[in-house]
């Protein structure tokens, strides 16, 4: 149910977990920190330690983090090169990617591992979960796939080396900014531009600045392609022209329409989209009206104790209790109504 208008709107904060364990992986390996085990935890402690930055700076009122199914992919069985080329994962990472979900699980915070999906998929149903109920959401993730969700209920914070305090967080007029794309056609940004990272390329001889001045001149790729159909692109070509008759650039209108009529450019681009687009229908498992249950918060001080002091790191234990069974910012907001 939507939030009353003069309610102030809860805040739904999704992590991809992956990310800032990968992340703090490589930033914190020199501390070779251990648990009281003796088992490799630096990664884990630095996405604690990041969490309970971002809980005590957006105040939530529930967090789920996203985590990748490590044994299947459904986007590799479509492309076997999917992310192929990145390095294999040192032992100890690997190791603290497969004690995440428990470590969050035993806090009392939800996570959610979609079977053959990643994080990013997590991260699409909870931008729309958080729509769909009437709450605000924060993504915090290294991922620019994220962009693809923001909206005026969801922001993106990207990580950076800067750290949750250093990483801007995108909302769809600084993504214009950044990118010099509305957030409605980021999918298709991406789609055309590529994603070296996941070994996907974009379509040949288009950029992210032809890639961002085609969106914003001649609009959606539903559009550019029924003209393309229907009209051997002279439209857009007419458009790209007058911008830049307008501008002084140079003109590009026959030299895009090419590129995107050459072979192959149409099926690459419908490909990209379908590997880049997030599963927005998974069931979060979110019961904001149980209290108590997974990803609310407050949390258990005993069981932040117990968990947390497992790292072996007393200042995080101390923080952790103090941030995670604190009540959310909406409570006193709402208790004051």
């Amino acid at each position: 149910m939507p939030t009353a208008p003069d309610r102030p709107r809860k805040l739904l904060l999704v992590v991809d977990a992956p990310s800032l364990l990968h992340r703090n992986h490589h930033a914190r390996a020199h501390t070779q920190i251990t648990d009281r085990s003796g088992r490799p935890v630096w990664a884990l402690h630095g996405m604690l330690c990041q969490i309970l930055e971002a809980i005590d700076r957006f105040a939530p009122d529930a967090v789920i983090f996203g985590l990748d199914d490590r044994a299947a992919s459904v986007r590799r069985d479509l492309y076997p090169d999917y992310k192929a080329g990145r390095a294999d994962k040192d032992a100890a990472l690997v190791d603290q990617l497969e004690r995440a979900g428990a470590l969050l699980d035993a806090l009392g915070l939800a996570t959610l591992t979609p079977p053959g999906l990643e994080a990013d998929d997590v991260s699409a149903a909870g931008a729309t979960w958080a729509r769909e109920h009437g709450w605000s959401c924060v993504i915090i993730t290294s991922d620019r796939d994220a962009f693809a969700h923001i909206s005026e209920h969801t922001q993106v914070l990207r990580l950076i080396n800067g750290g949750i305090s250093g990483s801007p967080l995108l909302n769809p007029a600084r993504l214009v900014t950044m990118y010099g794309v509305e957030a409605e056609h980021y999918l298709d940004f991406a789609a055309l531009r590529g994603d070296a990272s996941d070994n996907l390329p974009g379509v040949a001889g288009i950029g992210e600045k032809t890639a961002a001045v085609l969106l914003t001149q001649a609009g959606p790729m539903r559009g550019v392609w029924a003209d393309i159909d229907q009209n051997e692109g002279r439209v857009v070509a007419a458009t790209l022209d007058s911008w830049a008759a307008e501008t002084g650039a140079r003109r590009m209108g026959a030299t895009v329409v090419r590129r995107l009529t050459a072979a192959g450019a149409r099926e690459r681009y419908d490909f990209n989209v379908q590997i880049m687009s997030g599963r927005d229908d998974l069931d979060l498992g979110l019961t904001p009206d149980v209290p108590g249950t997974p990803g609310l918060l407050p949390l258990d001080p005993h069981r932040i104790h117990t968990v947390v002091g497992y790292l072996g790191v007393e200042a995080t234990t101390s923080l952790a209790i103090r941030v995670l069974s604190t009540d959310p910012a909406s409570a006193a907001l709402h208790a004051d109504r």
